[in-house]
């Protein structure tokens, strides 16, 4: 679905890269993440949008042809067991499909989840 073949440098610069309603989705998805974590920094990683919190990994989300990647890491999804059951993809990845209502509440609550993870020391991103 990406247009360029350039490895973006900035979350912004990733975002362009998709037709606008997809844009849209991404961009609600980056202000979700922004009000849950206000304090969680911004990057690319994996040639994926990236938030971290103290140095370590909050979440990562990409865009793909039918569906938006969201990857809280593997930390903290058994505590989501039930609300994930339908978008579960993986060990620490969920798949939202583009045709579905995206979950932003659900999105608020897991980065809230891993950001308190974080902040109590519970993980170490290698």
């Amino acid at each position: 679905m990406k247009t360029d073949q350039t490895a973006p440098q900035t979350i912004d610069a990733y975002i362009a890269g998709f037709p606008q309603a997809v844009q849209t989705i991404l961009e609600e998805i980056r202000r979700t993440v922004r009000a849950a974590a206000p304090e969680a920094e911004e990057t690319i990683r994996y040639q994926m949008p990236t938030f971290r919190l103290q140095g370590q990994n909050l979440v990562y989300f990409a865009a793909f042809k039918k569906h938006i990647g969201f990857y809280p890491a593997p930390i903290g999804i058994a505590e989501f067991a039930q609300a994930l059951a339908l978008y579960g993809a993986g060990k620490g990845t969920l798949k939202f499909l583009l045709n579905q209502p995206m979950p932003f509440d659900l999105i608020n609550k897991l980065v809230k989840f891993r950001a308190q993870e974080i902040v109590a020391g519970e993980e170490v991103n290698l």
